[in-house]
């Protein structure tokens, strides 16, 4: 039994390095396993990981040359060499990370006659047709809305929050199914849709509230039959699409209420404000039927370049939601540019590839090569699997893949080095995990 094993260090220059394989044993040790798998201890089958197709992704990418915005594209999804993504999420007109306000129809059309997502087919479009390509399959993409257009609104704008005007639920709730019908006449299937990006939030930017008790309703009694009536009954309707700290008692309110839930495939989490992980599981205890997926996350106030925090957070949160139940995550911006942007209130972000569009330079930050080091080994459908770690400074997640092969994810954010025993079926095998790494380990009989 081997044990192959691939490894990204701050201090080494190792990215993705794949190191010497080492031996699993029956040599008895003296030492506890530090980290002890238990593949016959079964939970969640993941769907993947991705990131989000913004209008500022993909305008920045429109500004370097043809074969280094297909490089970067390749280094995300391809199966191969990249990361390996097979999720995206699309934003359904506007959000922060578009270049202004916009929507698909003329102000005041009630109707929708003017319905277009023309828009999206000078940038948006192409990125996922070619990221497409670059996987070799379709891709498993969620929409989700930041705001209704400005008429339909109590305050008559599409930024700084305020509410769906009663009068537009259904018209509203047939602009989605119009949009994902639109998309796929361009060839770009849709899996699901989020009901409202980050409803309890009042944002500068695209936003727009709902209470709970708001969104419950809109999804039983006009969401959900629109969709069914509009023959899309099979996309996926995921409410929340916010921050963990008040999930439960969110998703408790509207998934409670049998009609409601009847259209409804889970939960989707952010992770500003909180690392409160063990919510995921007390939703998972209460619904154990409904699903859990991680929408939207990324590192506020700007690009960090060379900072390594910003990679350990990815895993930090990773691993803390995938132990509690999720089944899928969904980085937000996959490239922004030199300033953190475009965004149209200033609201800049890092992400794991920051483009200079002044000298054409391309940057892989450390968040890039911890996403990749689940990303790239932890297959779609991969089953996530019991282990016990015996250690204060360590994190670790488990799979095992459809080809019966083991991974196990492990983080040192010690800047020292850290002994390390991992352990399986009663075999073991030593190691040394460097400071602040990501190592994982994958075995195969």
């Amino acid at each position: 039994m081997k044990l192959k094993v691939i490894q990204t260090a701050k201090n080494t220059g190792d990215r993705f390095a794949e190191k010497e394989n080492v031996s699993l044993t029956n040599a008895a040790n003296e030492l506890n396993p530090v980290l002890m798998l238990m593949p016959e201890k079964k939970y969640q089958t993941f769907i993947g990981f991705g990131g989000a197709f913004t209008e500022a992704a993909a305008y920045t990418l429109a500004q370097i040359s043809e074969e280094e915005r297909l490089r970067v594209i390749d280094s995300y999804f391809n199966k191969e060499t990249g990361l390996g993504y097979s999720l995206g999420r699309t934003h359904i007109h506007s959000c922060d990370f578009a270049l202004e306000n916009y929507t698909y129809v003329d102000e005041n059309d009630v109707e929708l006659k003017t319905f277009s997502i023309e828009r999206e087919q000078k940038y948006v479009l192409p990125l996922i047709k070619d990221a497409v390509k670059a996987r070799g399959e379709g891709l498993t993409i969620l929409s989700s809305p930041w705001s209704p257009p400005a008429w339909m609104k109590t305050n008559n704008e599409m930024n700084n929050g305020g509410k769906l005007k009663p009068e537009f639920y259904d018209t509203w709730a047939l602009y989605y199914t119009k949009y994902i019908k639109a998309m796929e006449s361009e060839g770009v299937p849709i899996w699901g849709i989020t009901v409202q990006n980050e409803p309890e939030a009042t944002q500068v930017w695209d936003s727009c509230r709902y209470t709970a008790e708001e969104e419950r309703d809109f999804v039983k009694n006009h969401l959900g039959p629109v969709m069914e009536k509009e023959g899309l009954g099979d996309k996926k309707i995921i409410i929340w699409d916010h921050n963990r700290d008040i999930a439960y008692e969110r998703a408790k309110a509207i998934l409670s209420d049998t009609e409601t839930s009847k259209y409804i495939w889970g939960t989707g989490l952010h992770w500003y404000v909180s690392e409160e992980f063990e919510n995921l599981s007390k939703i998972h205890e209460d619904f154990p039927e409904k699903h859990l997926i991680f929408t939207e996350g990324c590192i506020e106030g700007g690009v960090q370049l060379g900072a390594w925090h910003t990679g350990e957070r990815y895993a930090r949160n990773i691993m803390g939601d995938i132990n509690n139940w999720l089944e899928g995550w969904i980085d937000w911006n996959i490239v922004l540019n030199e300033q953190g942007g475009p965004n149209h209130v200033g609201n800049f972000c890092d992400a794991p590839v920051i483009v200079d569009t002044k000298t054409g330079e391309v940057h892989y930050n450390s968040s890039y090569y911890y996403i990749g080091h689940f990303s790239k080994y932890i297959k779609p459908n991969a089953v996530r699997i019991g282990h016990e770690l015996n250690h204060e400074f360590l994190k670790a997640v488990s799979f095992q893949n459809e080809d019966g092969s083991i991974v196990a994810v492990v983080m040192n954010v010690e800047g020292k080095p850290e002994p390390f025993t991992i352990s399986v079926g009663g075999r073991t095998a030593r190691d040394e995990l460097p400071e602040h790494s990501i190592t994982t380990f994958i075995i195969k009989n």
